[in-house]
């Protein structure tokens, strides 16, 4: 492969003026769109030497056959620009965005003579004002059938409004009391229209103000002995607070923002999403983000930004993300320009911004591993992840059993291993093994070791069933100890690893068996004897299997890790006279880790019930110089 892109501008060709580039390959297609405030600076990046590119960055670029540019007047207009053309030709190297499902929101018709509040999931409906969006249907018609107690405005369909305009006649739902509207016949089109103006108001958080009114008013008509327009306002002033009490109060009852989780590996991303108005969260919205190029934390929450707010109107007062980007200024400006008013974009970093962070990141990871996992649950994804898998491979059949091995130690030492089994795409947990390693020089010596042994296996008698999770024998239960034999196995790491267990399996002479490397950064997946990596397809099933695969082999191997490590602590303790299984028992559960337990003094045991200065500071003693932390 050519060092150098034969498609390269001069390098005096490139402006330093502020702009947006599109990578095209030969048949002219957009591959990539990107911003710069300096374009030459920006795309010497792009230009640099094939071997100092990450991965995915040199497969764009080499995709690729041409590079052009546009130069503009500002950052913002960069900004702009690069939004539209991102839009108008969906390049396949840009982040692509994957909902979770299309949200249901809260629509009042604005346009309408008079306006109807509604449950859609079309956000385009003319002259529209939408709220949420809701994570379920239920709880959109949950918070109007509340919200018409408070403010009655029309909820019936425009067929029904249009008949009972045209005969007179109450339409259907405001007969039984559902629709408030001029259709009922209880009240004009005018006072119609200030009771929209009211819902929409208190919608959009201003909740103080209503409660308050109503409640002056409530206590008025109690005072005058108009006692039947008291409980009307007592009636509607529940109805609010009913409202209200759906969702509590996140941040200062004035703070009108957006708040935005985010959690990612190398391949994608998920994002959650808190519409916050009022200081109440008024919606809840996921998303998932699949990344083809190596981008920062701050160039994705500046595409994500640009997504939501490209499509939206409803635009707060203040948007809160986990990082800054680099053109947070153009960000706030473009969003300006767009609101109409001053909009600050700020990093949660205290108090209730950084709680309500916390919590959004929670969600985008749990969103995330839905992500990642449900293509794996799905039939047809796993057979297309396996023949994926096959054809990136060079493998003659479709690895229907994948073995996956990872090291852990401590520091060093107490090493262990875990093997994960996958058939059909699908976790086997009552296969999975577990090894400890005596004696090793580094991981390379490791994962030879632990394949010698688990080779020697490949053709071995029944034998009695060992827990995945407990390590304890169940004689009971005969089968042979490795069921079958796998059609690829799979190591964490890249070439020195790939080669070591190359080397495992010549010696014990299985080399019919497929073999593969999972380097640190997921996406790179490395053959004996190659010396570039395979790089599987953003869009690829079996790109997800592999991270699946590699994230449950390391977690197993931390698993027995702690297992270890709590029997080995367990084991120091019993030597010490003095001490039994409560309160060992009791040590450790005040304490709650084994790290926190060494490095507490003497005066902190004592604290545990049961421990005497004396048996404190002989339980100090014991334990000074103890085993360093958990690495991998």
């Amino acid at each position: 492969m050519a060092d150098v892109l034969p498609y390269k501008p001069r390098h005096g060709e490139i402006p330093t003026d502020p702009g947006v580039y599109r990578f095209r390959d030969a048949d002219g297609r957009v591959l990539y769109v990107g911003k710069a405030k300096n374009l030459r600076q920006r795309l010497s990046n792009y230009f640099a030497p094939l071997r100092t590119l990450h991965e995915r960055t040199r497969r764009m670029v080499t995709t690729a056959a041409s590079v052009e540019w546009t130069v503009v007047d500002t950052d913002v207009d960069s900004l702009q620009l690069e939004y539209m053309w991102i839009k108008e030709f969906d390049p396949p190297f840009n982040v692509r965005y994957r909902d979770d499902k299309s949200y249901p929101f809260m629509a009042i018709t604005l346009g309408d003579e008079a306006p109807r509040v509604m449950v859609t999931r079309n956000r385009h409906i003319p002259g529209a004002r939408y709220f949420g969006p809701y994570p379920k249907v239920w709880a959109v018609h949950e918070t109007i059938d509340l919200m018409v107690k408070a403010f009655p405005i029309r909820t019936c369909s425009d067929s029904s409004y249009r008949r009972a305009m045209q005969t007179g006649r109450p339409c259907f739902p405001g007969q039984i009391g559902k629709c408030g509207g001029p259709c009922s016949m209880t009240v004009t089109i005018g006072e119609h229209r200030a009771m929209v103006d009211d819902f929409v108001a208190f919608m959009a958080g201003g909740d103080e103000r209503f409660t308050r009114e109503l409640t002056k008013r409530m206590q008025a008509a109690s005072a005058a002995m108009d006692y039947e327009s008291a409980a009307r306002l007592r009636d509607k002033l529940s109805a609010i607070e009913a409202v209200l009490g759906k969702s509590a109060l996140v941040l200062p009852a004035d703070e009108d923002a957006d708040l935005f989780g985010i959690a990612e590996d190398e391949l994608s991303a998920a994002v959650h999403h808190f519409v916050i108005r009022g200081g109440r969260v008024r919606g809840v919205r996921s998303l998932a983000v699949d990344k083809e190029l190596d981008i920062s934390r701050g160039e994705l929450v500046d595409q994500i930004l640009q997504r939501v707010y490209g499509e939206s109107d409803d635009i707060p007062r203040r948007v809160l993300v986990p990082t800054l980007p680099d053109d947070a200024e153009e960000l706030a400006q473009w969003l300006r320009e767009r609101r109409g008013r001053k909009v600050e974009i700020a990093v949660a970093q205290r108090g209730q911004r950084a709680d309500l962070m916390r919590t959004a990141t929670l969600n985008a990871q749990q969103a995330l591993l839905r992500h990642k996992t449900r293509r794996t649950s799905d039939y047809v994804a796993r057979t297309q992840a396996l023949t994926d898998l096959q054809e990136a491979l060079g493998m003659t059949e479709a690895p229907l059993r994948v073995e996956c091995f990872d090291i852990s130690h401590l520091g060093g030492t107490n090493v262990v291993a875990s093997m994960v089994v996958f058939e059909d795409g699908l976790p086997r947990k009552d296969q999975y093994r577990s090894f400890n390693i005596a004696e090793t020089t580094d991981d390379t010596d490791s994962i030879y070791q632990v394949l010698m042994r688990r080779l020697a296996r490949v053709d071995a008698a029944p034998d009695a069933e060992v827990d995945a999770d407990t390590g304890e024998e169940d004689a009971g239960r005969r089968r042979p100890r490795f069921a079958y034999r796998p059609q690829l196995l799979m190591v964490d790491g890249g070439q020195p690893q790939v080669q070591a267990a190359a080397r495992a399996l010549r010696d014990s002479g299985h080399t019919e068996i497929a073999l593969c490397g999972i380097a640190k950064r997921l996406e790179e997946i490395w053959v004996p004897d190659d010396d570039f990596p395979v790089i599987l397809p953003r869009t690829s099933e079996a790109l997800y299997l592999v991270q699946r695969l590699r994230d449950e082999a390391h977690r197993f191997a931390i698993t027995h890790q702690r297992k270890r490590r709590r029997r080995d602590i367990q084991t120091v303790l019993r030597e010490i006279p003095g001490l039994g299984d409560a309160r060992i028992k009791a040590l450790l559960t005040h304490f709650g880790s084994v790290t926190a337990l060494r490095g507490s003094t003497p005066e902190q045991i004592s604290e545990v019930p049961g421990i005497g200065p004396v048996l404190a500071t002989t339980i100090h003693a014991h334990l000074a110089g103890g085993s360093p932390p958990a690495t991998r």
